[in-house]
């Protein structure tokens, strides 16, 4: 059933867990996520970051995810992530989604809140729920991490009216081991200070241990977990091309990692939502 991120993560924060924001390449991997959360009961967020739609187009994605959740058993939440462009969201709006990311923490925060607040105003308008960021995730071996001031923080969120804000607090993109420390100290201040569902971006740097504390200790609702999952990907690839060197069918190929992908998205379901197994 098709959700918006502002009811999944006041339920997730109501009941003391979190909800992942699963990153979406592609038919195979959809289909793994939106099965792990079915057998497991629990709500999905589904996300489509710059890396797939500079593959393939927002207009091909959206109906895709759309069927996805409008016909799963859980509420499946379908968001566009990291996007700086306001047209790119009203697009993304007319397609479907249900919530967007504007990422303004590249600009000057007077910039930010102007247009993050564009943007919550057209998608209020149709029921559709936004996410915000301040403060800069960097990624791993590139762009260095800027830590999130509490009083941006505050002030995005007040002056905007978005429905989740992103955070940088010790959290990297891309890294492939759980290398990153959170901040407890520096989230707490953030926490003091606001009231809406928090959300770490680079989720797949973050140990399995801290991420489950965070789900049950703090505001934080949602993380957002793509490398960890490419790499079962690329492990259930490899392994199948290894075993069967002579297929050659797409179609053969490419559905031997859905299996593999459920199986890793229904650990990463449990873990954000311990005690709450097939509460939906």
């Amino acid at each position: 059933m098709r959700a918006s991120l502002s009811q999944v993560l006041a339920e997730a924060n109501a009941r003391g867990a979190a909800v992942p924001g699963f990153v979406v390449q592609g038919w195979e991997d959809a289909l793994a996520y939106t099965r792990a959360a079915e057998a497991e009961g629990l709500p999905l967020i589904v996300q489509i970051g710059p890396g797939a739609r500079a593959h393939t187009p927002l207009e091909v994605l959206a109906p895709m995810l759309t069927h996805l959740a409008e016909t799963a058993t859980v509420p499946v939440v379908t968001h566009l992530d990291h996007s700086r462009d306001v047209d790119e969201c009203r697009r993304a709006l007319d397609l479907g989604f249900s919530s967007l990311m504007f990422d303004g923490s590249h600009l000057p925060l007077a910039e930010n809140v102007a247009l993050t607040r564009e943007v919550v105003r057209l998608a209020h308008a149709s029921g559709v729920s936004v996410e915000g960021e301040v403060g800069i995730v960097g990624y791993a071996g590139s762009a260095a991490s800027a830590a999130t001031d509490p009083i941006e923080a505050r002030v995005l969120a007040v002056e905007t009216g978005l429905d989740a804000l992103a955070v940088s607090v010790g959290n990297v993109h891309l890294q492939t081991g759980p290398e990153a420390r959170i901040d407890r100290a520096a989230l707490a201040a953030i926490e003091a200070v606001t009231e809406v569902p928090l959300v770490l971006h680079g989720g797949s740097g973050i140990p399995p241990d801290m991420r489950r504390s965070l789900a049950t200790e703090t505001r934080v609702a949602k993380f957002n977990l793509g490398t960890e999952l490419r790499r079962t990907f690329g492990a259930a690839l490899r392994e199948g091309l290894a075993t069967h060197p002579d297929r050659f069918d797409r179609i053969e190929i490419l559905s031997q990692v859905i299996a593999p992908l459920t199986g890793a998205a229904r650990r990463l379901l449990r873990e954000l939502a311990p005690g709450v197994h097939g509460s939906v």
